[in-house]
């Protein structure tokens, strides 16, 4: 027989090495499944062993006295077995019937609410924003808190006409979730051009190619290379500022913003469409979405 060779570290790792033992033990034997109440579900396997899986809401971006907060817990009550959510959700498994009211109790008391499960407002599926990004319109991080500080109630409830998927993303081309209901920040205004850094710091071919509408193109500004934009094209997406600074599409006082509501990705259970249900619209002072919903 020939000897196993030693797995690469890229791919999918084996998660059956992570779960709670009963559940890797039930692996898919289970009778049943239901929900005591929300934020919690009760697995029944036809062994007869039963498990309890409790969710919680969490941010995306954690600091490590979160995280380590979070470890606690779960070494308190889940015997250390949690696990992320692709919605920044935790779940704990419990195998003792009497730990899940004080788990419950401590994750509430600790500001991590617990629900998201059946007929709810599951937490929001989002995009990284000014973390990782160059051309946002918004940080969705704290669009995703005033929106759910706000939905918080049929977070925990299961109220719902049905389940409810919810997604941000901080613009129109690049990051996103499906959902059912999607929400994008829209940039306006067209990029404004500092002509005299564009042929030092721009391979203007690479910016023209990348225009997805073919709204840019070569042009000689006072003496220099630089290139235009024919703004009755220009879909304001901010595609070419990465590739030419100069290009500022996050202008301090040119930029615009709108806000979609219903766009980019939508929805989970149909076709996706990209419905353009302007919210608002607001001038760049605003630097986040609970800002531009105000004014």
């Amino acid at each position: 027989m020939a000897t196993m060779r030693t797995p690469i570290e890229s791919g999918v790792p084996d998660n059956k090495q992570f779960l709670h033992p009963l559940m890797h033990k039930n692996y898919g034997n289970w009778k049943y499944h239901d929900r005591p109440r929300p934020g919690v579900l009760h697995h029944v396997s036809h062994s007869g062993d039963e498990i309890w899986t409790v969710r919680a809401g969490t941010q995306r971006q954690m600091d490590l006295f979160t995280i380590r907060k979070l470890c606690d817990i779960a070494d308190t009550y889940a015997d250390g077995h949690v696990r992320f959510t692709i919605r920044s959700n935790i779940e704990y498994m419990v195998s003792d019937p009497n730990k899940v009211a004080p788990l419950i109790e401590s994750l509430t008391s600790n500001g991590f609410p617990v629900g998201g499960t059946g007929n709810s407002v599951s937490s929001i599926a989002h995009t990284q924003g000014w973390l990782h990004c160059d051309i946002p319109g918004t940080d969705a991080s704290g669009a995703v808190k005033a929106l759910m500080d706000d939905l918080h109630a049929e977070f925990i409830q299961e109220d719902m006409p049905n389940r409810v998927h919810l997604s941000t993303s901080c613009c129109e081309i690049n990051c996103g979730g499906q959902a059912d209901i999607a929400i994008i920040i829209q940039h306006t205004k067209p990029p404004k051009i500092n002509h005299d850094l564009v042929a030092n710091m721009c391979e203007r071919p690479t910016v023209v190619a990348r225009c997805p509408v073919a709204a840019i193109r070569p042009a000689m500004v006072n003496g220099k290379p630089s290139l235009e934009i024919d703004e009755t094209k220009c879909m304001c997406c901010g595609a070419c500022y990465p590739p030419c600074p100069p290009m500022q599409i996050n202008d301090p006082e040119h930029s615009k913003l709108a806000i979609w509501v219903g766009g980019k990705n939508s929805n989970a259970r149909g076709k996706p469409t990209f419905m353009k249900m302007v919210a608002s619209e607001t001038a760049k002072a605003c630097s986040n979405l609970s800002c531009a919903a105000t004014t």
